[in-house]
């Protein structure tokens, strides 16, 4: 099931990137720091009240940033507006009601979205009592809050679900789920194209859930498959070139309902910030992914191909498991591997290893490398067994869950990848003290 997605909108400077902050750092937060990845991430998954969203943070989601502020806020508004759910509308009790904020009011007044009016930096009593003015923007009641000192933030967490909009669970598909994703103008479009253009039956196309998109599900070598298609090349007009720009939050949801990601790049910039938000994203879901490296005719003559894939795998170093392709979208050169390598992926998440082989595996790289002791006291690995496939899920019970550190965690998993394979694919490794279910 996909996530409603809460954007938080509001002038610079209101302390929307402390709210957020605040936010994914609540003890309910599901936020899984892998060492390695990017820490300013502009997106996290939060459970609160038995409820799951994602949140966003608009103020990061400018690639080239105008120099015009008020154009600025705009663009994120309308994004804002496009693609969440739910949207958090801070503004600031020090500024008092600014034209800016009255700007945004109108247009979130006209969205129809549930919006939810935080007044920040209310961190004393007289400057709650000044949220009152804000009543002006005929948003509802505005809530004071204090992102900073964690004053009305669980308040505000409480009316966000209490707004979230029902998601009934969707249909699972018996097939393998491909979302096409990445930043605008690296050829998203034209390698759907170039793989529809195939000699290949388009069995339907249907709305998908990701807002401007149409999901399509073709054959290919007999077997029927889901693409999840970010660039929404079919449905043009309702998003205008310059919102383009902001991916992120249409890359989350189709994340989100995929099995397998392809993240596309381009030889001219082949790995930006940008990019490692999306795979760092990928990661988290626990989907698998391939990079395709798109525009490569650009570049071929003069490029080694060697040394670009070291420099790629230096940038995504937290995830060394991700196959790397090198294609040429506008000339349909290296077009057939895509899809391939996305099967592959696939049915490397589909593997299941029996008891006694994966206990024998953890048994053998404890005894090559034992888990170094902590004050005195060392990990003992009693039991492990898989619990799920898609994402491959292994719970091992162990003596004392704190012993078991990150570096050692990565050990493991390396060698599960040595000893099972799982390429392209994350894996989901829980740990349990003894006697837990």
């Amino acid at each position: 099931m996909t996530k409603p997605i809460v954007a938080i909108v509001g002038k610079p400077n209101v302390g929307k990137s402390t709210l957020f902050n605040r936010l994914v750092g609540k003890p309910t937060a599901i936020i899984e720091d892998e060492p390695g990845t990017t820490r300013d991430r502009l997106y996290g998954d939060i459970a609160w009240q038995e409820s799951a969203f994602t949140i966003v943070d608009t103020g990061g989601l400018l690639l080239t940033p105008p120099s015009d502020i008020a154009q600025r806020v705009k663009s994120q508004v309308e994004v804002a507006i496009e693609e969440a759910d739910v949207i958090i509308f801070l503004v600031d009790v020090v500024d008092g009601v600014t034209h800016m904020d009255r700007d945004i009011a109108e247009a979130l007044r006209r969205s129809r979205k549930p919006v939810m009016l935080a007044a920040n930096k209310a961190d004393n009593e007289k400057r709650s009592q000044e949220a009152v003015q804000f009543y002006e923007l005929a948003l509802g009641d505005p809530l004071p809050i204090s992102a900073y000192h964690d004053i009305g933030v669980d308040q505000l967490l409480d009316i966000v679900v209490e707004n979230l909009p029902f998601s009934p669970p969707e249909e699972e598909l018996e097939m393998m789920k491909v979302a096409i994703v990445g930043r605008p103008n690296v050829g998203k479009s034209m390698l759907l194209n170039a793989i529809l253009g195939q000699e290949r039956a388009i069995v339907a196309e249907a709305p998908g859930t990701t807002r401007d998109a149409i999901d399509t599900i073709f054959e290919y070598n007999g077997q029927r498959m889901l693409l999840i298609d970010t660039a929404g090349i079919r449905r043009r007009g309702r998003i205008e070139g310059g919102i383009e720009r902001y991916s992120v939050t249409r890359a989350l949801r189709a994340i989100s309902r995929a099995d397998v990601a392809l993240l596309i790049t381009e030889a001219t910039e082949p790995i930006t910030a940008q990019d490692t938000h999306i795979a760092g994203y990928i990661q988290q879901a626990f989907k698998g992914m391939v990079l395709v490296v798109n525009k490569w005719d650009l570049v071929e003559d003069t490029a080694d191909r060697q040394e670009w894939t070291m420099a790629i795998q230096r940038k995504l170093r937290f995830m060394p498991y991700v196959p790397i392709l090198y294609v040429s979208a506008k000339f349909k050169q290296g077009i057939e591997a895509v899809i391939a390598t996305a099967r592959q992926v696939f049915e490397q998440r589909q593997k299941r290893i029996p008891t006694a082989q994966l206990n024998s595996a953890i048994r053998e790289a404890v005894d090559a490398h034992p888990p170094p002791s902590v004050a005195g006291k060392r990990l003992k690995i009693l039991y492990a067994t898989q619990a799920e496939i898609n994402p491959p899920t292994f719970v091992l019970f162990v003596n004392d869950v704190k012993l078991m550190h990150f570096s050692y965690q990565r050990y493991l998993e390396n060698r599960l990848r040595q000893g099972f394979g799982f390429g392209g694919t994350p894996l989901h490794l829980i740990y349990k003290r003894r006697g837990e279910e």
